[in-house]
């Protein structure tokens, strides 16, 4: 992985004409909210296309200028394989809790949306983890890679980086995690929250044996390897929340900062400790008794 250049902070944002939008439908308020930034695309000469599938179908986002995601951040993840095949900057709206990624409320989304279809809002990139197994297999992923016993049980598990030994672990699991996916289940399992940036993996054992085990952030030049201990685990390997690899012969993983990005729209004076302050409840300044 020698050789990877940092992440650009920013790319350069231009006027939008086709669109595609993505719509959540278990969400109250997400169809109505779709049909009028439909209505306000069309009314500026935008070309749109609309779907209530997600993870949506292949190719649905050829051609496309931008993506507005209507939903949350677990309906944005399923538009992330299509947005970094065609590179389209996906524009998240949140009618679900938390939100790190879809980052629009909907008053946000009504509010500026005229303006972002004109061009008025920054795109980042947002970094991915590539995981292969090795028998064949390979997903990008955003949030996070999870490598847990199929059947709930401890696991024990050998990380090496760049082929040397890390250590082996014993534990319920361990969380591989993006900076983006650093606010996920990394945090509920007690690891970092890193910038979203930052090219780096933040590894967090789950409920480690040893108490003494605790997170480790690799670099983006890090290849990991993951190695079952025993011969006979079983364990499933679960990519931004969907199982994939669940074979013995899927086994050892490598992991590694993909060489593809992200590309999520944010107005231009979107503050992410704001946000992180908003989310986690964080004080904005201490209280003075």
């Amino acid at each position: 992985m020698v050789g990877l250049h940092p992440l650009p902070a920013f790319r350069m944002s231009t006027a939008i004409q086709r669109l595609a939008i993505v719509v959540n439908p278990n969400k109250p308020g997400a169809q109505k909210l779709a049909e009028y930034l439909t209505s306000e695309a069309i009314r500026l000469g935008l070309t749109c296309d609309t779907t209530i599938d997600y993870p949506i179908a292949a190719g649905f986002l050829e051609g496309k200028d931008a993506c507005c995601v209507i939903g949350g951040d677990g309906t944005l993840l399923g538009v992330v394989a299509e947005a970094v095949r065609f590179q389209v900057p996906a524009m998240g709206v949140n009618l679900g809790k938390l939100g790190f990624m879809a980052t629009f409320t909907e008053a946000e989304a009504r509010q500026r949306f005229s303006q972002v279809l004109a061009g008025d809002y920054r795109v980042v990139a947002r970094s991915l983890i590539e995981c292969s197994s090795s028998s064949g297999g390979r997903v990008l992923v955003l949030n996070d890679v999870v490598v847990k016993d199929a059947s709930n049980r401890l696991v024990g598990l050998e990380v090496l980086a760049n082929g040397r030994l890390v250590n082996e672990y014993y534990c319920d699991g361990l969380v591989f995690a993006t900076p983006t996916g650093s606010t996920a289940y990394n945090l509920s399992a007690g690891g970092p929250i890193v910038h979203p940036s930052a090219q780096v993996i933040a590894l967090t054992p789950i409920c480690p044996h040893t108490l003494s085990n605790r997170s480790v952030i690799f670099d983006h030049e890090t290849v990991l390897g993951v190695v079952l201990c025993e011969e006979n685990a079983t364990a499933q390997v679960i990519m931004d929340g969907h199982h994939h690899f669940e074979k013995p012969n899927d086994f050892p993983l490598q992991i590694k900062i993909a060489a593809k990005s992200f590309p999520l729209i944010q107005h231009r004076n979107f503050s992410h400790f704001e946000l992180v302050r908003s989310k986690l409840n964080w004080r904005a300044q201490p209280s003075i008794e």
